[in-house]
């Protein structure tokens, strides 16, 4: 049975606990209001110009003209798998589902005979990654976002990706992250980023546009030059969304897990300031009893 110091001890050092918690849970609110708000500014135009590029590249697809990042190399043997985490960990289960999905994937790859390789964006999905596919596992960046997201640090993992694309090193690229949803809920998402998924594109362009006749646009220069110009710009542009989307993610999954251990923290202070009231309560009556005893006994 633990004495009354030792309850006192373990009382101060789950108080400490807490207020290091509760300081954690604001930095992450705050931090939270901002990467929302990124999130929300950033989406519109990204799935805009996704919607458009799918559009532009429905009447290219197959073709022979068509630029190798909407054509692909025709073939899917080699896939690139981006996987998108933290850096930092006391974030609940955040890095565990992105870690969960994409080992699930890259098992699905790998059954089918396809060769996979690994690019993680984070410190802790590399880690978690490494116990099981630590030969798959290539470029690796670890620091993005330290003081939030920036596009230059997006266009640097995606100038990497383009540059293994056309130095013949996969075939298929496909990014994995968690979307924001609410601070309480993320959204494990598996996005091809390479060759443009022109027909999922295309089905959300059809579900959003009315039901009216479409108009007719002449190109100058060529579709295939746009397209050209654009596809490297859309790679950047959507892996800066994901980074953001994973980021707001991050910061809504440590702010949720720090309220919990703060709750969690108070509750264990109640049991234990109780378990010390009734120990000292004890003994005194003990006290009382051996005094009384004592003196009857005289």
């Amino acid at each position: 049975m633990p004495s009354l110091k030792d309850l006192r001890v373990r009382i101060n050092s789950v108080k400490s606990t807490r207020k290091i918690t509760s300081a954690m849970k604001m930095v992450a609110a705050s931090k939270l209001r901002r990467a929302q708000a990124a999130v929300e500014q950033a989406r519109p135009y990204a799935e805009r110009m996704e919607r458009m590029l799918g559009a532009l590249a429905g009447s290219l697809a197959g073709q022979a003209g068509a630029p190798p990042m909407l054509s692909g190399t025709g073939k899917s043997d080699v896939h690139l798998v981006v996987v998108i985490s933290s850096d930092r960990g006391l974030c609940g289960g955040f890095n565990t589902i992105i870690a969960r999905t994409a080992r699930n994937f890259v098992g699905e790859l790998l059954a089918d005979g396809k060769t996979v390789k690994l690019m993680t964006v984070g410190r802790k999905g590399r880690d978690q990654m490494r116990r099981d596919f630590s030969s798959l596992i290539g470029p690796t960046y670890d620091g993005l976002g330290r003081k939030g997201i920036i596009f230059s640090e997006a266009n640097q993992v995606a100038d990497k990706i383009a540059e293994m694309f056309s130095n013949n090193e996969f075939d298929v690229c496909t990014v994995i992250y968690n979307k924001f949803k609410s601070a309480i809920a993320q959204v494990p998402t598996r996005q091809q980023l390479i060759p443009f998924p022109v027909s999922a594109t295309v089905e959300r362009d059809d579900h959003h546009d009315d039901d009216g006749p479409r108009a007719i646009y002449e190109f100058e220069p060529s579709e295939e030059a746009i397209l050209t110009d654009l596809l490297p710009r859309n790679l950047a542009v959507q892996m800066f969304r994901a980074l953001l989307e994973s980021f707001a993610s991050e910061q809504g999954a440590r702010m949720t897990a720090m309220d919990n251990a703060t709750r969690n923290a108070g509750d264990m202070i109640n049991r234990l300031t109780m378990r010390y009231n009734r120990t000292r309560q004890a003994q005194i009556t003990k006290e009382l009893i051996e005094i009384i005893s004592g003196a009857e006994a005289l």
